[in-house]
């Protein structure tokens, strides 16, 4: 967000310092989405290349798709809130500043929510191939 100064100084009410934290922390998570779809078309080619036989597990590839489906969803509706964001500096009260507080808690649930879940389907993902595809290790 180009608008909104996001550097934190001695001068700052809590409020400003909230929203540029927020604008920081809205960042990093559409980064992250951004990574997360490139990694789950990896995961997907992955699928593709044969690995679903493998496993035995057809469903993998089509739980990724759909997964990538829900990040490119999150992803879009994260970069409209950021634009969305650029009268944030016209709030002259603390009901428009409480309003865009709130709205980024809503944001904040969805983002951690897709994440949580992600990192789960990712993780029986590869523990499925741990089990199949790697040997047994003794120690």
């Amino acid at each position: 967000m180009e608008n909104l100064n996001t550097n934190i100084y001695d001068h700052d009410t809590n409020v400003d310092m909230t929203h540029k934290i927020n604008t920081m922390e809205l960042d990093n998570w559409i980064n992250h989405l951004k990574y997360i779809k490139k990694e789950l078309v990896n995961l997907m080619n992955i699928c593709a290349d044969g690995l679903n036989e493998t496993l035995e597990d057809d469903g993998k590839a089509g739980s990724f798709q759909k997964k990538k489906e829900e990040n490119d969803t999150l992803l879009e509706a994260l970069i409209k809130y950021s634009n969305s964001r650029t009268n944030i500096l016209e709030c002259e009260d603390t009901q428009c500043d409480m309003a865009y507080i709130t709205e980024h808690e809503s944001y904040r649930r969805s983002y951690l929510y897709h994440l949580d879940k992600y990192r789960r389907l990712k993780d029986e993902f590869f523990n499925k191939v741990q089990k199949k595809c790697l040997p047994l290790r003794s120690n």
